[in-house]
């Protein structure tokens, strides 16, 4: 690496002012470069000299006045005060605090850039349609200025205005005297902001005007983009030989107008006639010939996994580095991916991506609602996430409690009351705030409490420990300014409070001189390595495709002067380019993946360097191999040892009980039905938001038994007319059956959430196509049974090891009843609701009595009805399946799509039904098969016993109807 910048700096001080430094000022623009220059004048000079003073610019500045600095949300709230009182002087409603805070920031940036750059504000604010008038008024201006203020009038020239329009000229009018009233709000508080300081020092509106003569001479070092107000200040100072300037450049982008990167060193040198201390710049860039490794990463975070390596293999070396992040938003990875080495890191750890934010804003979500708006329950999302939150440290027996006391009673929405964190450091983070005027305080009492416990444990970090101080001193400032303004909703609190918070960020500090600096690009300016990893470097990151928003627009801005992206892009160039000087390990990463969020495209600048220069270009792209599983043994269990054992324990010799779904779980897969009904591997509680189809059929089957339940056991025919009055209730009972499902009382359909209001409606409908069904087929009927899951028990023989054993059966009857047709034929049913995509048609038997069944309904039918007529001795059980969807246009019974399954056909499917039970039993209890899944069958993604599938390939639930 050439001599740093610095370097030369040191060693120019050296020969202009000797060892005595006491009385000379070096001003930055940023602290970063202190250390490093204070690190080269010591090299330079071998000995103790007395220290010159060092200030960054506003530092310096700040010595010309003996006012306070008004912090950012001092000034927000003296803004916030005069615009109201401007908008009720016009007759208009004052705006609250949450619909003014975007707006004051727009207008505070606005204000500060025309004090920078010395706009007259009365000129920009003025209304201009008519062009005579532009042409009077700005005589001083060029004709191409003259021209930018035109095009900007010209959109407001047509007869009427727009909506948006309107509302733009009303702001535009009130914004000169709000500018006054806020300048003379800051003078009577004895306060200013930094561009009121520099507008103050060029009208000599200050002070100590002449401060800058207490130094013998004042360095200026590493200056670039300059304002309208220092350049007046730095020419005066300099005309009074009292200011010396170090200007870092290269003749390669200096000499040469097309580029961008020296527009600013360009401006000062040759149109401002400022000097560069240094003489004329080396053409270093132009003549260099080193390798720049860019790699092409497969992914945003992946570069930061791509650094990993290359930071691990360079780690011995005793050279100087840094990490620039162009895409400050990568900081978190990239500390998430640092290999174990010692680094120092002066860019903020950003709020917004801590626990601490996460839980913050929880607690401000649970305020909003508990004590806003008076909710007395919260969605159980907010209880799961605090009790898994790092921060609250509640016990592991209360988080269980909790929440398997949620998921069994599936509740969506849990009672506050009904919460208990007692365990927790914050036990009260569910209660509601006596008084909206706490709310702040509340919020610094939490902070103190989280820092206190984490103090306590000895697992409080720098990080963390800034981000509590520094959020702390937000939140301190906030409670002083909103304690004049009155009454203050808590929703509008928590809103400026959020925006208040958001832009907190925590220095990482260690050693700035030894180990690896990470820092983004603009604070990289002055400091030079021997290798530089630049990472984000896209393009439209690096230079940016925005400007940070504003009322002032872009030809106005053109014609006075004010900063327009191209300055943002020439900056930007600048700042990359300076590494390209001195570096000669140079690293840059970028994101080669096209998204929403991504050109996959590297920076224009590196392209300008590839083209134009003789740098050495080695493009490594990211190869992602492909890797293929090795395919998992598959899971078989062998009945034996005490599979076995526990097998003959539960069915055989305490007789436990086997259920028609049962069956179908081994026909579909014997390893989950291992899995469910021997191992009893129960199914982990869960709580979804998704529609839940199992509980409508739930919801649905009690429905239907309450409506028909008066009817049970009649001895005399019942006109199916009856069921048209029954309709009237339906809503009412759909209604009662939810709340028994989510153990609450809905008084209305008004209480149900979303996804229950979707329930209550198809519900509704399935019972009604149910009622209406039987009225249209049939002219009466008696029911024999109705939701029994407790009688229906038949000890069913099978051949285990050659000897005749007994397995239990269990047959839940949801109705059995006899009917009359319409052609008086009287027929009895066993009937089973299904409210998802069953069908009463199958293809053939062989299809059916077999592993995989293709339709498992037909099957579970006809074990209720044997199992009934096993049980009652009656005989001729039809079996009906009422599918609500399908029933009117596929009837109600089963068919292979040539004979309905009735008479002498039903009989001979029964035998054969008989004989597969049998011999399916049987398999289940032989010891020469084992449990394996079977590999035809199809997995769902919410499949809970998916992990035990090793043969099995899931099938996209959503691409699959069920």
């Amino acid at each position: 690496m050439i001599a740093p910048f610095l370097r030369l700096v040191a060693e120019d001080i050296q020969k202009r002012f000797g060892r005595d430094l006491s009385d000379v000022a070096i001003v930055f623009n940023n602290k970063r470069p202190i250390a490093y220059l204070k690190k080269h004048l010591a090299e330079v000079y071998g000995h103790a000299i007395w220290s010159p003073q060092f200030y960054t610019i506003q530092e310096f500045l700040k010595q010309a006045t003996t006012e306070m600095e008004a912090g950012q949300l001092k000034q927000f709230f003296y803004l916030f005060e005069l615009h109201n009182e401007l908008l009720q002087q016009e007759g208009s409603e004052p705006e609250t605090l949450e619909e003014f805070y975007p707006i004051a920031e727009i207008i505070l940036a606005d204000f500060g850039q025309l004090d920078y750059e010395l706009v007259d504000i009365d000129h920009i604010y003025m209304e201009l349609y008519d062009s005579t008038q532009i042409e009077i008024a700005f005589q001083h201006f060029t004709v191409e200025q003259q021209e930018f203020i035109r095009q900007f009038w010209q959109s407001f020239s047509t007869a009427g205005h727009t909506g948006t329009q309107q509302r733009f000229l009303k702001l535009w009018k009130r914004l000169p005297v709000l500018y006054r009233r806020f300048k003379e709000k800051l003078k009577k508080e004895k306060q200013l902001n930094y561009p009121t300081l520099y507008r103050n020092l060029v009208d000599g509106n200050i002070a100590e005007p002449d401060f800058i003569t207490r130094y013998r001479k004042v360095l200026f070092v590493g200056f670039n983009a300059l304002s309208k107000a220092e350049v007046h200040l730095f020419k005066k100072w300099q005309a009074e030989n009292e200011a010396l300037f170090y200007f870092d450049a290269d003749a390669y982008y200096l000499d040469d107008n097309q580029q961008e990167a020296g527009l600013f060193i360009r401006r000062n040198i040759f149109v401002h006639g400022l000097i560069n201390a240094l003489g004329e710049s080396p053409n270093v860039m132009g003549n260099r010939t080193s390798t720049v490794h860019l790699f092409a990463a497969s992914g945003k975070n992946s570069q930061t996994k791509l650094l990993h390596d290359i930071i691990q293999e360079q780690a011995d070396r005793q050279t100087s580095a840094a990490i620039l992040l162009a895409d400050e938003s990568l900081l978190v990875p990239l500390l998430q991916s640092l290999p174990d080495v010692k680094a120092n890191i002066t860019t903020g750890y950003p709020l917004v991506q801590s626990p601490l934010f996460g839980l913050l804003d929880l607690w401000m979500q649970v305020q909003q609602e508990i004590t806003h708006f008076k909710k007395r329950k919260i969605a159980f999302q907010h209880i799961e996430t605090f009790v898994n939150h790092p921060l609250t440290k509640l016990s592991a027996e209360e988080r269980g409690q909790l929440l398997n006391s949620i998921a069994d009673k599936q509740l969506f929405e849990v009672d506050i009351q009904d919460i208990s964190v007692s365990s927790s450091i914050l036990p009260d983070f569910f209660t509601p705030i006596s008084s909206k005027s706490n709310l702040i305080a509340i919020l610094v009492g939490i902070l103190d409490r989280l820092l206190m416990a984490s103090d306590q444990q000895d697992r409080i970090n720098q990080i963390d420990n800034n981000l509590f101080v520094e959020t702390k001193k937000v939140l301190n400032q906030l409670q002083l300014g909103m304690e004049n303004m009155g009454d203050t909703s808590i929703l509008f609190q928590i809103g400026l409070i959020r925006k208040a918070i958001q832009p907190v960020s925590a220095a990482i500090e260690g050693d700035p001189l030894n180990g690896l600096q990470i820092m983004g690009l603009l604070e990289s300016r002055c400091l030079n390595f021997d290798s530089v990893y630049i990472v984000g470097a896209n393009e439209g990151i690096l230079p940016k495709t925005s400007n940070s928003p504003t009322f002032l627009p872009n030809s106005l801005r053109l014609a006075y002067g004010l900063p327009v992206l191209e300055s943002q892009d020439a900056l930007s160039a600048y700042l990359f380019y300076r590494h390209f000087q001195y570096s000669d390990g140079l690293y840059v990463f970028y994101n080669s993946l096209v998204s929403e969020s991504s050109t996959g495209e590297e920076t224009r600048f590196i392209k300008q360097l590839q083209f134009e220069s003789q740098f050495q270009f080695i493009v490594h792209k990211q190869q992602q191999p492909i890797r293929f599983q090795p395919p998992h043994a598959e899971l078989i269990i062998e009945k034996d040892g005490a599979v076995w054992d526990k097998m003959w324990q539960f069915y055989i010799k305490q007789r436990r009980r086997i259920s028609a779904t049962a069956l179908t779980t081994y026909l579909q897969s014997p390893l989950q039905f291992f899995l469910k009904h021997v191992a009893e591997i129960k199914e982990p509680p869960t709580l979804s938001y998704e529609f839940e189809m199992n509980r409508l059929g739930t919801v649905i089957h009690n429905v239907m038994e309450e409506l028909l339940k008066p009817y049970k056991g009649l001895e005399n025919w019942t006109s199916s007319s009856v069921l048209r009055d029954k309709k009237d209730g339906i809503s009412g009972q759909v209604l009662l059956e939810i709340g028994k499902q989510y153990h609450t009382e809905y008084a209305s359909q008004d209480a149900l959430n979303s996804m229950q209001r979707i329930m209550h409606k198809i519900a509704c409908a399935y019972v009604k196509m149910y009622l209406d069904y039987d009225m249209e087929n049939y002219k009466a009927f008696r029911i024999i049974e109705l939701e029994n899951d407790e009688d229906y028990l038949l000890d069913f023989p099978i051949t285990i090891d050659g000897k005749e054993e007994h397995v239990r059966l269990f047959g839940i009857i949801d109705r059995v009843d006899e009917v009359l047709t319409q052609d008086d034929v009287v027929k009895t049913r066993i009937v089973d609701y299904k409210t998802g995509g069953d069908s009463v048609t199958f293809r053939n038997l062989d299809k059916v009595f077999c592993a995989n069944t293709e339709n498992k309904a037909l099957l579970q039918t006809l074990f209720y009805a044997y199992v009934f007529e096993q049980v009652t001795k009656r005989g001729q059980l039809e079996p009906h399946l009422y599918v609500a969807r399908k029933m009117r246009e596929e009837g109600t019974l089963f068919n292979d799509g040539k004979e309905l399954l009735t008479g002498e056909s039903l009989q001979e499917v029964k035998h054969a039904f008989i004989q597969f039970l049998r011999s399916t039993l049987e398999e289940i209890f032989d010891k020469n098969i084992p449990f394996k899944h079977n590999p035809d069958t199809t997995v769902y993604p919410s499949d809970p016993y998916t992990l035990f599938y090793r043969n099995a390939a899931a099938l996209d639930e959503e691409a699959t109807e069920p």
